[in-house]
C-alpha cells in the first residue's frame, strides 16, 4: 500500500510539516541524480514513517548508509548505473548509462592514481637521494629493494598515465576541432594552466635538489630533481613552523602553491574526461589500463612499506664521514603509507566496477 502524498501544508496529520522537513534533511544524504529520479517517492515513504515513528535512530542510520552507497555509486566506486524505468528500449538507454558509470569509475581511479603518484613521489625522492649519495653494495637490502621497487613502479605509473591520456586527448581534440566541445574548453584551459604552473615551478625549484653526491643515480638526475621539487609539499615541516621559517620564502610559497595547482589539474582532468563522451572502445582500453595501474600500485605500496617497516633508512644509509643520512622515514611517511593503502583500495574497487559495467554493456 503506497504512502499518502503530503499536502501543501506538509501532510494531513499534526506535525506533518515537521515530518516533511526531517525527510528533506535525510534526503540530502543522497546525490542529486538519485534524488531527481527517486526522491519524491522516497520522501513520501519517509514522511509516512516519521509520522508513525517519530523517534527512530535506526531510520536515520539506514538512510545515511543508503545515501553513502548511492554517492559511491555515483562516482563509480560501486553499484550499477541508474537506468530510466520508463524507457521502452532499456538496452539503448542502458548503453549511455553504462558508459557514464564506467567513465565515473575511471575518473575515480584516475584521482586515486594521482594521489598515489603524489605521496609515492615524496617517499621515492628520499630513496633516490639516499641512493645518489651512497649506492648500496647490494639491492637485496630493504632500502635497496625499496628504491628499485618504487623506481620501477613510479616509472610504470607515469607510462600508464601517458597511455591513458593519449586517447582522451585525441577525443577532446577532435571535438574541439569539429566545434563539438560541449563544455570542454574551460576545464581544458584550466588543465593546461595548472599543468604549466606545476611544470614551470618544478623546473625552477629543482635547482635546489640535494641529491648531488656524485655516486651515480638509479634514475636520471633531472627526473629525480623534478619529482623532488613537485613533491616538496608532502613534508613534516608543516608541523614545525620554526624549522619551516628557515626555508627561503619563495620555496615555502611553492610548497603551498604546488599542491593547489596539482589539485586543480586533477579536478580539471576529471571534468574533461566526464564531459568527453568517450567511445566504448576507448573505455575498454582505459579499463585494461586501470587493471594494470592497480597492479603497479601494489608494487609501489610494497616498496614504500618495506622501507618504512624496516627503519626507514635510505639506500645510502650514511653519508661519507659517518654522518647520518639526509632523510629517514617519519610520521609523514607512515601517513603516506596509509593514504597509499586507501587509494589502492578505492582504485581496485573502481576498476572492478568499471569491468562489471563493461560486462553489463556487452551482455
Amino acid at each position: 500500500m503506497s504512502a499518502p502524498a503530503p499536502s501543501a501544508d506538509g501532510g494531513g496529520k499534526p506535525g506533518g510539516g515537521d515530518a516533511a522537513r526531517r525527510a528533506a534533511r535525510l534526503l540530502r544524504w543522497y546525490p542529486r541524480t538519485w534524488r531527481d529520479r527517486y526522491g519524491e517517492e522516497f520522501a513520501e515513504l519517509l514522511i509516512s514513517d516519521i509520522e508513525e515513528r517519530s523517534q527512530a535512530p535506526g531510520r536515520s542510520l539506514d538512510v545515511a548508509r543508503g545515501g553513502l552507497v548511492a554517492r559511491l555509486s555515483a562516482v563509480g566506486v560501486c553499484g550499477l548505473p541508474l537506468r530510466d524505468p520508463g524507457a521502452m528500449a532499456p538496452a539503448a538507454v542502458g548503453d549511455v548509462a553504462v558508459g557514464r558509470h564506467v567513465t565515473a569509475s575511471l575518473v575515480s581511479l584516475g584521482c586515486c592514481l594521482a594521489v598515489a603518484l603524489g605521496f609515492g613521489a615524496a617517499m621515492w625522492s628520499q630513496l633516490t637521494i639516499g641512493w645518489q649519495w651512497s649506492r648500496p653494495a647490494s639491492t637485496a637490502s630493504a632500502a635497496g629493494f625499496a628504491t628499485v621497487a618504487t623506481s620501477v613502479a613510479m616509472s610504470a605509473l607515469l607510462v600508464i598515465a601517458v597511455l591513458a591520456a593519449l586517447p582522451v586527448l585525441g577525443t577532446v581534440g577532435r571535438r574541439i576541432a569539429t566545434r563539438q566541445a560541449g563544455g570542454l574548453l574551460r576545464p581544458s584551459a584550466a588543465l593546461v594552466m595548472a599543468g604549466a604552473i606545476v611544470f614551470a615551478g618544478g623546473r625552477h625549484f629543482e635547482n635546489g635538489w640535494p641529491g648531488t653526491g656524485g655516486h651515480g643515480g638509479l634514475i636520471p638526475g633531472g627526473v629525480a630533481a623534478f619529482e623532488w621539487a613537485t613533491s616538496l609539499s608532502v613534508s613534516s615541516y608543516w608541523a614545525h613552523p620554526g624549522a619551516l621559517g628557515a626555508f627561503p620564502a619563495p620555496e615555502v610559497a611553492w610548497m603551498a602553491v604546488c599542491p593547489l595547482a596539482q589539485a586543480a589539474a586533477v579536478i580539471s582532468a576529471a571534468i574533461v574526461v566526464r564531459r568527453a563522451a568517450l567511445s566504448a572502445r576507448v573505455l575498454a582500453f582505459e579499463t585494461r589500463l586501470a587493471a594494470a595501474a592497480c597492479t603497479v600500485m601494489i608494487g609501489l605500496l610494497a616498496g614504500c612499506s618495506c622501507w618504512v617497516a624496516t627503519g626507514g633508512q635510505p639506500a645510502g644509509g650514511q653519508r661519507s664521514g659517518g654522518q647520518p643520512s639526509l632523510f629517514h622515514a617519519g610520521l609523514i611517511d607512515v601517513a603516506g603509507i596509509a593514504v597509499l593503502s586507501l587509494a589502492l583500495a578505492i582504485a581496485v574497487q573502481a576498476a572492478r566496477t568499471a569491468r562489471r559495467g563493461l560486462g553489463l554493456a556487452r551482455g
